[in-house]
């Protein structure tokens, strides 16, 4: 049984509350996350004791954002491991929680392999458990040092290609500290150019129909001093056309072998406004959201969500997760909801890495930034 409750998030200081961190108690290990439903209104942690409780913390959109979900991924393993349950029913169940985001497996992967490395070389379960615990916090480490390189490599490029400066800079979804070891992706590049002195607003799309760039986005921006404003995703056109928008900076759930990318849906359409008026649309994305085994973006499983989502609009969550919610539409109305598009790579200005920028994007030219981040990674099969 999933055994999952929440507590008041602890402060250190003025340092923002950690969206994941693996504890040691008295009674056993835990994996506490920032419970990110109930931000901005309530910083509260929910604590994680099992992997279904994790899983239904992943599901329920508790814990997001796909390099954070690669970090959970590999603790969530990790627990299975050192609290003696079924590793390999575990590794199966956490891989496909969710099925877009290509991190979450991955981060599973990799902690599993290092599980079963241990045990073939002769160590006893405490051992293989400590073994995935510590290739868990080495990919935590990893995320952490993999967002302030592409937030330099970020940087750079918009110097490049706005050598004007204090650029105004359009955001969809959350892509800080919430989904990240680190300071995120495309958040980071742009809090890189507000320290720099150089970003004039940040613009946050509310981000339907989960109002992730109002809820977080938005809560990250104010946090970190950042000068923003927030608009509704169907405001964009109207910025563009006023020529209020000199960059697009987004993240990604999944990287297809040909360039393609998914991400938060509404991407794709903030891609064809930014080619049609010369504005350049940049990914920012670790490479372990890149997936070499999906050849191109209509093999990405794009995840459907409920349509309640759409239909009803939540109140802030309670300690449990669950939310009142106030109907918009008509009862029964039907709703399509899916939680990511794909924007195909010829409308990508570039893709920023941790080991680069990709640009112009290329099959060819992706895999070779891959190519260094592929070896010793646990890629194999659950």
């Amino acid at each position: 049984m999933a055994d999952q409750h929440a507590a008041p998030a602890s402060r250190s200081g003025s340092s923002a509350v950690p969206a994941l961190r693996w504890e040691d108690l008295p009674e056993g290990p835990v994996i506490v996350l920032l419970d990110q439903r109930r931000l901005p209104v309530d910083e509260t942690e929910l604590i994680c004791t099992d992997v279904p409780a994790l899983i239904e913390a992943i599901r329920g959109l508790a814990v997001r954002g796909a390099p954070l979900l690669g970090i959970a991924g590999a603790y969530g393993l990790a627990l299975a491991a050192v609290r003696g349950f079924d590793v390999e029913e575990a590794a199966e169940r956490l891989a496909h929680a969710r099925p877009t985001a290509v991190n979450l497996a991955y981060g599973v992967r990799r902690a599993l392999a290092a599980h079963r490395v241990a045990l073939r070389s002769g160590a006893g379960p405490e051992k293989a458990a400590e073994a995935a615990l510590a290739e868990a916090r080495a990919l935590h480490r990893e995320d952490a040092e993999a967002s302030a390189d592409m937030a330099a490599h970020g940087l750079t490029l918009l110097q490049e290609l706005l050598p004007g400066g204090g650029y105004r800079i359009l955001t969809h979804c959350n892509t800080g500290s919430l989904v990240s070891g680190g300071e995120g992706t495309a958040f980071a590049v742009a809090r890189a150019a507000h320290r720099a002195g150089e970003l004039r607003r940040l613009w946050v799309d509310e981000t339907r129909p989960l109002l992730q760039g109002a809820r977080l986005t938005a809560y990250e921006a104010g946090r970190a001093g950042m000068p923003y404003t927030l608009l509704t995703d169907s405001a964009a056109g109207s910025l563009f056309s006023a020529g209020e928008v000199d960059a697009v900076l987004i993240g990604a759930d999944r990287i297809a072998a040909d360039g393609s990318v998914a991400n938060k849906v509404g991407s794709y359409p903030l891609a064809v406004l930014a080619r049609y008026h010369h504005v350049p649309f940049v990914v920012v994305a670790p490479t372990t959201t890149v997936d070499l085994g999906t050849q191109e973006g209509a093999a990405i499983e794009v995840e459907q969500r409920p349509g309640h989502e759409v239909t009803e609009l939540p109140t802030t969550a309670d300690a449990t997760g669950t939310t009142a919610s106030v109907p918009v539409a008509p009862v029964g109305a039907q709703a399509y909801n899916p939680a990511f598009d794909v924007t195909p790579p010829e409308l990508v200005t570039a893709i920023v890495t941790e080991n680069g920028v990709l640009s112009p994007v290329t099959e060819a030219g992706l895999a070779e930034l891959c190519d260094r981040s592929r070896s010793g990674n646990g890629m194999m099969s659950i």
